[in-house]
């Protein structure tokens, strides 16, 4: 009997020890992902039309924002790839914005699918945009976020610039965000402002930053100085994910970590480009340019059949875009994602050119295509539309533009009533809607 409890003390231990890598990985964002082989390296097959490497494991993660009385929407979204011969693994986030087909329903946000059928929902339409067979899946409740940072005595980040932004209509009871540049030790609470942050690079710029602390939080993980932390991480990373992996699966990827990050963990995110429709934004994906890329991040390539599915794809794919959806083809990414050089922006003091600016347009007014209207005024004097989208609420009294304080001026002259704030980062601008727009 002591043999058996032992035993499953140890089953316990070892799953939870790789449950903090891959819950921190999810709290935060970024996800690996693979590619496909052309000669030798494991064999290769097709599955109902996905492919499917047998030295390649995929692990789709979910970080889930649920409430009672609703199954939530996957907040954060990526998918885990490791090769296991090479031991090692590639990160590529999914923008929550990316518009897939879900399967029983028409095109939609990719982040809807878990609201509407939860992991494998979510798992069909993950594996019908990468084109690839997924064989696992973690759930993450991203609210233990806060406290499995804590439990990890926190991690190392440098702020790569001034970080400010206050939502008092968050779900949480409001949500301020006020960090400053530089080099800082960020427990919990800190973490989680870094992490969410968004401006007007939207979803692009967050990216980056999440797949930036993930490789924080890996270096944290793979310490020493963890050890004597892991009951306080073990505890509180028992209530926060689920997964389908089996112990000799874990085993596997926990004795893989520290060779993952020896060789490097590359991290990517989905290209594309952003699009709207009315106040409506979403991520329309480049799906040659994706399947290329998860090739690429593995030192694989592609063989010439696959090349000629990706290309069907796209082209079927652009074809189900909606008459009168904007294609926002200035703020196209192939899916690197560059750090910014908050040293540089700090010596900046001259105002930018419209043309160099990104603007984030959200509609907190309700009234129907406000953002959409802004967003042309916008264009039509060269700004950089990044997104457009409605907000949490639709109260808001007054239209506000937020920029840096260098670029304050550029924004005067607008043809709609608005005030103009300082307080927002160098070459990015965040406008709200308000119920004034109409006045």
């Amino acid at each position: 009997m002591r043999q058996r409890r032992k035993s499953k003390r140890s089953y316990t231990r070892v799953k939870w020890i790789l449950g903090i890598m891959l819950t921190v990985l999810v709290a935060v964002a970024g996800s690996m992902m693979a590619g496909h082989h052309k000669d030798g390296g494991g064999s290769v097959d097709i599955e109902d039309g996905l492919v499917k490497n047998d030295r390649i494991t995929h692990v789709m993660i979910l970080g889930v924002d649920s409430r009672v009385g609703d199954v939530g929407r996957s907040d954060t979204m990526m998918v885990a790839a490791v090769d296991l011969d090479k031991e090692k693994a590639a990160l590529l986030s999914v923008p929550r914005d990316t518009r897939v087909q879900i399967e029983g329903n028409d095109y939609e946000k990719i982040n809807h699918a878990y609201a509407y059928g939860g992991h494998k929902m979510s798992r069909s339409a993950v594996e019908k945009l990468l084109g690839t067979k997924i064989d696992h899946y973690i759930i993450i409740n991203t609210k233990a976020f806060e406290r499995i940072i804590d439990a990890l005595d926190g991690v190392d980040i440098n702020v790569e610039k001034r970080m400010y932004y206050e939502d008092p209509w968050d779900d949480d009871g409001g949500l301020v965000i006020d960090l400053y540049p530089g080099e800082q030790h960020m427990d919990g609470k800190k973490a989680i402002q870094y992490v969410r942050y968004r401006d007007g690079e939207g979803d692009i710029g967050r990216i980056g930053r999440q797949q930036k602390f993930v490789k924080a939080v890996l270096s944290k993980v793979i310490s020493p100085a963890v050890l004597p932390r892991l009951p306080k991480l073990v505890e509180e990373v028992n209530s926060a994910i689920q997964t389908d992996m089996s112990l000799s699966e874990l085993v596997e990827f926990a004795g893989l970590l520290k060779e993952v990050h020896n060789n490097g963990l590359s991290a990517k995110m989905v290209p594309g480009q952003p699009a709207y429709i009315k106040d409506v934004s979403y991520w329309i994906p480049d799906i040659t340019d994706l399947r290329e890329l998860m090739a690429e991040q593995l030192g694989l390539e592609l063989s010439e059949e696959t090349k000629e599915k990706a290309q069907a794809d796209e082209d079927a794919y652009m074809k189900t875009l909606p008459q009168g959806m904007q294609l926002l083809a200035q703020s196209k990414s192939n899916g690197k994602v560059v750090e910014e050089d908050g040293e540089k922006q700090e010596n900046d003091v001259k105002p930018m050119k419209p043309q160099e600016i990104s603007v984030m347009v959200i509609n907190d007014s309700g009234i129907n295509g406000a953002a959409a209207e802004v967003a042309e005024i916008l264009q039509r004097k060269g700004f950089v539309i990044s997104g457009v989208e409605t907000g949490k609420t639709s109260s808001r009294e007054q239209t506000t533009i937020t920029t840096s304080t260098r670029n304050t001026d550029v924004f005067y002259g607008m043809p709609f009533a608005c005030v103009i704030m300082d307080g927002g980062s160098s070459n990015q601008a965040v406008v709200h809607i308000g119920l004034d727009y109409r006045k």
